[in-house]
């Protein structure tokens, strides 16, 4: 299964494309995944082909096209010092307003829910609790989550976690932990981005572990 490329705007007038992933049947739902510093790259599409196959029309939009578009790179050392340059200029606020406009774009499908990845994983951290129209978030190993762990989401919130990620220290999940009890959190023996694999983190047991639980969560909330 494989998706298109389109192209959507944002309240402000920002266009930028979004690969769109549908599945074969009448979807369960919507869902958007957040992306990485990598950009809307292979394995962002796999990800969202992969959900798209379990019912849920998903949408991937290309957050760096405020900065700057088509980014799509690697995971070499100066693949991630522009990432994280990207990430920089682009800062956590603007990504809300597109991803607020991907959520409309698969709302017809039903309930919406959102999926990120490392720095989507802040966002979607971020959008349950600013943008409208969420049904459930997922965090992966959202980095400045545990910064930001005084916010109120207005949706479930489920976050998976690695024991040894270096990125993310365990006193800032623990603590994490006790500023939302409602949130579902989880640890796995493993490191950062350790559901990607294409990167020497990757760890199948954690990765396959926090997918099921993903999907629990999704066909709980959304459909």
């Amino acid at each position: 299964m494989t998706g298109t490329t389109i192209e959507l705007q944002a309240a402000d007038g920002h266009r930028y494309a979004a690969y769109v992933a549908a599945p074969a049947g009448t979807p369960r739902g919507g869902l958007v995944v957040a992306q990485e510093i990598f950009g809307v790259n292979s394995h962002i599409r796999a990800v969202a082909d992969g959900y798209a196959a379990d019912g849920y029309l998903t949408i991937a939009p290309a957050l760096f096209d405020r900065v700057e578009r088509g980014v799509e790179i690697g995971y070499a050392p100066a693949d991630i010092q522009r990432g994280m340059a990207i990430r920089q200029q682009l800062g956590n606020e603007r990504p809300l307003t597109d991803i607020a406009a991907a959520i409309a774009r698969v709302a017809a499908a039903g309930k919406v829910g959102i999926v990120g990845y490392c720095y989507g994983g802040l966002l979607a951290w971020l959008a349950a609790s600013k943008v409208d129209g969420l049904a459930a978030a997922i965090a992966y190993y959202g980095g400045g989550v545990p910064e930001h762990k005084n916010l109120v989401p207005r949706c479930p919130v489920l976050m998976h976690f690695g024991e040894r990620d270096t990125h993310i220290p365990l006193p800032g999940v623990e603590a994490l932990r006790q500023a939302q009890p409602g949130a579902e959190i989880h640890l796995y023996p493993a490191g950062h981005g350790f559901n990607c694999d294409q990167r020497g983190a990757y760890d199948a047991a954690a990765a396959g572990l926090a997918r099921e639980r993903s999907l629990v969560f999704l066909r709980r909330h959304v459909g």
